[in-house]
């Protein structure tokens, strides 16, 4: 077995093959995002490919990685440099776009590699974020650094984590003014997560937010933070736990955040709590599996909403945040949509967290019933339960079958996109469902705190595991749907040219017609898509590109070698077809049509 690479102090960093700087004056006025907007629509104002002509896209050019695990998130573009991430080792590769993708520089952290069998459900990364002149990675060992675009060369780093406690990352980040958002994973581990504000020119930390334990640590004002209206009133995350559970607690920040500049509020959504054995933890486990919006200067929250209190499934709250203008009910809103992993879409007013719409996105969701939207209702906002598929009804060391969805969600991480044309909603699901066993655990720091088996498998009767839809989130609806045969693990992208892009876990590229959903084009990829479509504009001409390399939790049998069908909390059995499809890679596709 290799030998891991030792950090021995600080960040070590090597900036490999500089070739030339990227110009100063290429830079653009604000910050380029993996979400492409602060709103996280994922919706790019660019037609020159449009509906029409999307058929004939032709591969541009190529670009290997050199990494064979999942390859999450997609390349970012700052003027004429394209910057390509891996998963684990976490290399940056700065491609100048001038010079038909000629290496500038390569920046390759050097991580003890002990880290790998602490991440759940592979070692993937979801990419970069560049602003105020500086590129920003947050490493799978939580070593958060800024680069220097034009060398490579390393600011500034800091740790926000430790591996050695279950404490890892696999998010990007998110630039705001003078802060850089940052999230941690580690739920599996009893890790007690947050969300942490470091100042981008320094990387001196400002702020920090815990999901859970008293008010000053999870910055809640008991009086003026509310849920659903009313304040949260005071210790309202120590009164839902039993004894000091919260301090292994769970509730990780893993997934993506979005910003409001006008209420100056950040939104995010917590993960499952710690343990998955719901017995070992009795109440409602605030405030994991909640919707948070923080003020981006101080972190203090403005309101938060618990999806799933006293989670039973691990339906992880962390999936995107995307804000629109809406109008709902005849009144106009300003929202922010969620389709939560617990398979309902979920739309609340962004500035005062009301709840307007909670409806399951996914037909096969049985789990809950419905969630309570009458607000004179004591029980506004929870989910209707359906006993038969709570496992605590069943008992430590039973099994629940039939529970949907599955644990990894009716969709997982892989974002949404919504066109401001359409006023549609363009949602990448898992049509998976799950067996589910929990058992005693105890806690040791830096060892698995799961306490459930689990097996997944389809509905009963289906014949695809996944759907790409069109949902009207003001109606809360699904207006179109078109069956993939694997869950659909890549990330949408909306275009102004009235296109849809997204790529399938057998490694498709596909584009279809953001009104009604018909197919367009399709191109096989070297590998399972996991990553997601992105588009730019480079000297009057609009590229499409993509990250191929099966992985994340439905790829990860493909990705790690996997045989045992219970591996991956079940994935592997779940998705054991897929490797008569692909097979493991790390590749960027860029398209364009032809000149």
């Amino acid at each position: 077995m290799r030998a891991p690479i030792r950090l021995a102090v600080g960040l070590l960093v090597q900036a490999l093959l500089l070739v030339a700087p990227t110009r100063a004056a290429d830079a653009p006025p604000g910050p380029v995002l993996q979400t492409i907007d602060y709103a996280n629509t994922r919706y790019a104002p660019l037609d020159r490919i449009d509906a029409a002509n999307v058929k004939d896209l032709r591969v541009a050019w190529t670009f290997s990685t050199g990494v064979l695990r999942g390859h999450e998130g997609a390349p970012l573009v700052v003027g004429h440099v394209m910057y390509v991430h891996t998963p684990f080792p976490n290399t940056v590769t700065a491609l100048d776009l001038d010079r038909e993708g000629r290496i500038l520089w390569r920046y390759a952290p050097r991580q003890d590699a002990t880290v790998i069998p602490v991440m759940c459900c592979d070692t993937v990364n979801r990419g970069l974020a560049y602003a105020n002149g500086r590129l920003f990675l947050h490493q799978a060992d939580t070593t958060v650094v800024a680069l220097d675009p034009e060398t490579g060369r390393a600011l500034w780093s800091a740790k926000n984590g430790d591996p050695g406690r279950g404490e890892t990352n696999t998010a990007t980040v998110l630039p705001v003014k003078d802060k850089l958002i940052v999230g941690i994973a580690g739920g599996e581990y009893g890790a007690r997560c947050h969300l942490t504000a470091y100042d981008q020119a320094t990387g001196r930390r400002l702020w920090r937010a815990y999901s859970m334990g008293p008010d000053p640590d999870i910055l809640v004002d008991p009086e003026r933070t509310t849920e659903l209206g009313r304040p949260v009133g005071r210790d309202s995350s120590l009164r839902s736990w039993e004894g000091d559970q919260w301090r292994i607690g769970g509730g990780c920040t893993w997934g993506w955040f979005s910003y409001d500049p006008a209420l100056n509020l950040v939104y995010y959504g917590t993960g499952n709590p710690s343990t998955w054995n719901p017995a070992q933890r009795p109440g409602d486990n605030k405030w994991a599996m909640s919707i948070f919006a923080r003020d981006a200067d101080t972190g203090v929250a403005a309101w938060v909403y618990q999806m799933t209190p006293h989670d039973q499934w691990d339906y992880d709250g962390v999936n995107e945040m995307i804000l629109t203008d809406q109008t709902v009910a005849g009144r106009p809103r300003r929202l922010l949509t969620h389709f939560d992993r617990n398979g309902f879409g979920y739309s609340l007013d962004r500035a005062t967290g009301e709840l307007l719409v909670a409806e399951k996105f996914d037909p096969s969701v049985n789990w809950a019933s419905r969630i309570e939207q009458d607000p004179a209702s004591p029980a506004y906002g929870r989910p209707v339960v359906e006993p038969r598929y709570a496992p605590e009804a069943a008992g430590e060391d039973e099994t629940t079958t039939g529970i949907c969805p599955g644990a990894l969600g009716a969709k997982n991480q892989q974002p949404a996109a919504y066109s401001p044309a359409t006023r549609l909603f363009y949602v990448p699901t898992n049509h998976m469902c799950m067996d589910y066993e929990p058992f005693r655990v105890r806690y040791t720091a830096g060892q698995p705190y799961v306490g459930a088996t689990l097996a997944l498998h389809p509905p009963a009767g289906a014949e695809h595991t996944g759907t790409f839809i069109a949902w009207d989130g003001a109606a809360g609806r699904i207006r179109w749907s078109i069956p993939e045969p694997f869950s659909v693990w890549s990330g949408a992208l909306a275009t102004a040219g009235g296109v849809v892009f997204y790529g399938t876990l057998e490694g498709y590229l596909k584009a279809v017609d953001a009104r009604d959903g018909r197919a367009l084009y399709r191109f096989k990829t070297p590998s399972g898509i996991v990553g997601n479509v992105t588009t730019y504009m480079h000297r009057g001409r609009q590229y499409v590109a993509v990250l191929s390399g099966v992985g994340g939790w439905a790829g990860i049998g493909l990705a790690a070698g996997l045989t045992d069908p219970a591996d991956g909390s079940g994935a592997v059995g779940g998705y054991a077809a897929l490797s008569r499809w692909t097979a493991p890679g790390g590749q960027l596709t860029v398209f364009a049509l032809p000149e």
